[in-house]
Protein backbone atom coordinates (compact mmCIF):
# COMPACT_ATOMS: atom_id res chain seq x y z
CA UNK A 1 0.00 0.00 0.00
CA UNK A 2 1.29 3.56 -0.65
CA UNK A 3 0.80 5.47 2.46
CA UNK A 4 2.53 9.10 3.36
CA UNK A 5 4.00 9.77 6.83
CA UNK A 6 1.63 11.43 9.33
CA UNK A 7 3.91 14.41 9.23
CA UNK A 8 3.26 14.96 5.69
CA UNK A 9 -0.68 14.62 6.64
CA UNK A 10 -0.17 17.17 9.12
CA UNK A 11 1.74 19.50 6.42
CA UNK A 12 -1.15 19.24 4.59
CA UNK A 13 -3.87 20.03 7.07
CA UNK A 14 -1.45 22.94 8.86
CA UNK A 15 -1.16 24.38 5.38
CA UNK A 16 -4.82 24.09 4.39
CA UNK A 17 -4.96 26.43 7.89
CA UNK A 18 -2.69 28.83 6.58
CA UNK A 19 -3.72 28.98 3.18
CA UNK A 20 -7.69 29.85 4.28
CA UNK A 21 -5.97 32.94 5.84
CA UNK A 22 -2.96 33.65 4.11
CA UNK A 23 -2.99 37.39 4.79
CA UNK A 24 -2.09 36.94 8.42
CA UNK A 25 0.88 35.33 10.32
CA UNK A 26 0.09 32.38 12.13
CA UNK A 27 2.35 31.16 15.43
CA UNK A 28 2.29 27.42 16.44
CA UNK A 29 1.00 27.49 19.22
CA UNK A 30 -2.09 29.30 16.81
CA UNK A 31 -1.61 26.19 14.45
CA UNK A 32 -1.74 23.60 17.02
CA UNK A 33 -4.87 24.87 18.40
CA UNK A 34 -6.48 25.18 15.11
CA UNK A 35 -5.72 21.83 14.14
CA UNK A 36 -5.41 19.86 17.09
CA UNK A 37 -1.93 18.64 16.28
CA UNK A 38 0.90 18.33 19.47
CA UNK A 39 2.44 22.02 19.11
CA UNK A 40 6.14 20.22 19.17
CA UNK A 41 4.72 18.12 16.26
CA UNK A 42 3.50 21.41 14.51
CA UNK A 43 6.69 23.27 15.22
CA UNK A 44 8.59 19.95 13.59
CA UNK A 45 6.96 20.63 10.28
CA UNK A 46 6.81 24.48 9.97
CA UNK A 47 10.56 24.14 10.36
CA UNK A 48 10.83 21.27 7.45
CA UNK A 49 8.26 23.59 5.97
CA UNK A 50 10.47 26.58 5.58
CA UNK A 51 13.33 25.24 4.98
CA UNK A 52 11.70 23.45 1.36
CA UNK A 53 10.49 26.95 0.91
CA UNK A 54 6.76 26.50 0.93
CA UNK A 55 6.47 28.64 4.05
CA UNK A 56 8.25 31.92 5.32
CA UNK A 57 8.68 32.83 8.62
CA UNK A 58 9.47 35.99 10.57
CA UNK A 59 10.47 36.13 13.95
CA UNK A 60 9.42 38.47 16.72
CA UNK A 61 5.72 39.29 18.55
CA UNK A 62 4.31 40.31 15.28
CA UNK A 63 6.28 37.20 13.74
CA UNK A 64 4.73 33.62 12.53
CA UNK A 65 4.26 31.91 9.46
CA UNK A 66 2.82 32.57 6.09
CA UNK A 67 2.88 30.37 2.57
CA UNK A 68 5.99 31.84 0.72
CA UNK A 69 3.42 31.86 -2.18
CA UNK A 70 0.01 31.28 -3.98
CA UNK A 71 -1.57 27.78 -2.08
CA UNK A 72 -2.27 28.26 -6.48
CA UNK A 73 1.61 27.82 -7.04
CA UNK A 74 2.42 25.03 -4.23
CA UNK A 75 1.41 21.70 -5.63
CA UNK A 76 0.60 18.41 -3.34
CA UNK A 77 3.92 17.13 -4.42
CA UNK A 78 5.59 19.87 -3.31
CA UNK A 79 4.73 19.33 0.57
CA UNK A 80 5.18 15.61 -0.19
CA UNK A 81 8.85 15.71 -1.37
CA UNK A 82 9.25 18.69 1.57
CA UNK A 83 8.40 15.57 4.05
CA UNK A 84 8.69 12.44 2.53
CA UNK A 85 12.04 13.25 0.14
CA UNK A 86 12.34 12.78 -3.92
CA UNK A 87 8.50 10.77 -5.01
CA UNK A 88 9.48 7.48 -6.09
CA UNK A 89 7.63 4.54 -5.48
CA UNK A 90 10.60 1.64 -5.74
CA UNK A 91 14.09 1.90 -4.90
CA UNK A 92 15.15 2.16 -8.87
CA UNK A 93 12.69 5.03 -9.31
CA UNK A 94 15.08 7.02 -6.93
CA UNK A 95 18.79 5.49 -7.73
CA UNK A 96 19.86 2.10 -9.04
CA UNK A 97 22.15 2.12 -6.07
CA UNK A 98 20.05 0.74 -3.63
CA UNK A 99 18.63 -2.64 -5.72
CA UNK A 100 20.10 -5.30 -6.48
CA UNK A 101 18.32 -6.70 -8.93
CA UNK A 102 18.99 -3.52 -11.16
CA UNK A 103 21.42 -5.05 -13.57
CA UNK A 104 19.20 -8.05 -14.69
CA UNK A 105 15.70 -6.25 -14.39
CA UNK A 106 13.73 -5.84 -16.92
CA UNK A 107 10.88 -3.76 -16.33
CA UNK A 108 13.13 -0.90 -14.54
CA UNK A 109 11.97 1.87 -17.16
CA UNK A 110 8.45 0.90 -16.64
CA UNK A 111 8.15 1.78 -13.30
CA UNK A 112 9.91 5.02 -14.19
CA UNK A 113 6.84 5.56 -16.24
CA UNK A 114 4.77 4.77 -13.10
CA UNK A 115 6.54 7.21 -11.03
CA UNK A 116 6.37 9.58 -13.55
CA UNK A 117 2.63 9.86 -13.89
CA UNK A 118 2.16 9.70 -10.22
CA UNK A 119 4.50 12.55 -9.56
CA UNK A 120 2.69 14.25 -12.48
CA UNK A 121 -0.64 14.08 -11.16
CA UNK A 122 0.57 15.37 -6.94
CA UNK A 123 1.96 18.12 -8.91
CA UNK A 124 -1.63 18.99 -10.68
CA UNK A 125 -3.35 19.20 -7.08
CA UNK A 126 -2.12 22.23 -5.34
CA UNK A 127 -3.30 23.72 -1.64
CA UNK A 128 -5.39 25.81 -3.12
CA UNK A 129 -7.54 22.60 -4.42
CA UNK A 130 -7.00 21.09 -1.00
CA UNK A 131 -8.35 23.94 0.52
CA UNK A 132 -12.13 23.97 -2.12
CA UNK A 133 -14.89 22.08 -0.02
CA UNK A 134 -15.02 18.74 -1.29
CA UNK A 135 -17.91 18.25 -3.43
CA UNK A 136 -19.23 14.00 -3.63
CA UNK A 137 -19.95 13.03 -7.21
CA UNK A 138 -23.32 12.62 -7.93
CA UNK A 139 -22.59 9.42 -10.01
CA UNK A 140 -19.64 7.27 -10.85
CA UNK A 141 -18.93 6.23 -14.09
CA UNK A 142 -16.89 3.41 -14.27
CA UNK A 143 -16.93 2.18 -18.53
CA UNK A 144 -18.11 -1.50 -19.32
CA UNK A 145 -14.52 -2.19 -20.85
CA UNK A 146 -13.37 -2.37 -17.54
CA UNK A 147 -15.37 -4.56 -16.28
CA UNK A 148 -14.14 -7.41 -18.17
CA UNK A 149 -10.94 -7.72 -17.37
Amino acid sequence: MLKLSKLTDYATVILSVIARDQGRKQGALELAEKTGIAPPTVSKVLKTLVKAGVLSSCRGAKGGYMLAKEPERISVAEVISALEGPIALTECSASHKGCEQASGCRIQGNWHLVNEKIALALESVTLADMIMPFKQPDEVFIPVSRLYR
